[in-house]
């Protein structure tokens, strides 16, 4: 797997507090998210294309899924990220007992006052950071699909917007299943991508022991960049162009998944709009200001597979999510060169 770097343009500026910024070009962009990487990388040792995908998740403003074993970074990714990006952040750590209103917020009775003031919850902050997400009940977990999809929170009949930009990152475990409880296909289908880290090689592990015997870089790391540098950044993702061969592709994707069949459920409307999103967002990492349908066929096996339901059958005779997709891109189509561009 790899993510074109593009070009290395200058530094960008960090934005000051209150600034609006308004960046002027997708070279800008690369440049915001080079440092982004860089920062990242002074923490995360090797897992350089998972590392730049959570950043194209960020400018797309889609929700990630880190779904591996303990130990392997998982949380350490998302603080880093969070600190780096200078946005405010939470951490959420799901446990059975956990109730909706921990999430979200509750209505609190103030006796000086006389009356009910709203006492904002984790989820009010730029990143949030569920830990173990699988571990809270079913009823926990949904108060999670407000926030996910229509970034705000209702309370008593109340609605509260959420901070701009809102992302969330959840870990869950693949192999401890005790105590736990399965995500609902809506709210798997709310995250933009599913990624693993897995297990460093030996000479990452080496590095990683040589990095942090000696101090946390996690304690030291510096913000790159501002919350507004990120709003302007995901405001210009969103004016990448995309052809029409290519949104063509894309439906074409997903509508193949839903003709197999050995899947149950294929992958919805929604996924098609988080490839192309998160296509926009890679071709503007890369120096782009227009979408390949690389771009595309390498979020595919990150977009996908998490959003398609096999049936019995197939189950039982071992198909997995991801032979579909390998075999949904196969059998479509891919658009030339010359129809993707401009």
């Amino acid at each position: 797997m790899r993510i074109d770097a593009g070009k290395a343009p200058g530094p960008l500026p960090i934005a000051r507090p209150g600034e609006v910024r308004v960046l002027t070009s997708i070279a800008e962009v690369a440049s915001l998210t080079r440092s982004l990487e860089q920062a990242v990388g002074r923490v995360m040792v090797g897992k350089h294309a998972t590392v730049r995908l959570v950043l194209a998740a960020l400018l797309a403003s889609r929700h990630v899924l880190l779904e591996d074993v303990p130990g392997t970074g998982k949380t350490t990714l998302i603080k880093a990220l969070a600190r780096a990006s200078g946005a405010s952040s939470a951490r959420l750590q799901f446990t059975p007992d956990l109730l909706p209103s921990d999430v979200t917020g509750f209505n609190a009775y103030d006796p000086t006052q006389g009356v009910f003031r709203f006492r904002e919850g984790p989820v009010f902050h730029h990143l949030v950071l569920v830990d173990e997400i699988n571990r809270a009940s079913p009823k926990t977990q949904a108060a999670l699909l407000e926030c996910m999809e229509e970034r705000q929170v209702s309370v008593d009949g109340v609605t509260y917007p959420l901070p701009a930009p809102f992302l969330v990152l959840a870990t869950q475990n693949p192999v401890e299943y005790e105590g736990t409880f399965p995500l609902p296909e809506a709210e798997l289908d709310r995250f933009g991508l599913k990624l693993n880290l897995g297990y460093p090689n030996h000479a990452e592990e080496v590095a990683l022991l040589d990095r942090f015997t000696q101090e946390d870089p996690l304690a030291t790391l510096e913000p790159v960049c501002a919350v507004a540098d990120l709003q302007a950044a995901q405001a210009a993702c969103r004016q990448v162009h995309v052809a029409a061969a290519l949104k063509d592709y894309a439906v074409d994707l997903c509508a193949e998944t839903r003709r197999n069949a050995a899947v149950a459920l294929g992958a919805s409307p929604r996924a098609t709009l988080t490839l192309i999103g998160l296509a926009q967002a890679v071709a503007a990492m890369a120096d782009r200001d227009y979408v390949l349908p690389d771009d595309i066929k390498l979020l595919v096996p990150w977009v996908l597979p998490h959003r398609i339901v096999l049936t019995a059958a197939a189950r039982w005779r071992q198909l997995t999510p991801e032979a579909v997709v390998r075999s949904t891109l196969r059998s479509v189509q891919v658009p030339t060169a010359v129809a993707a561009r401009r």
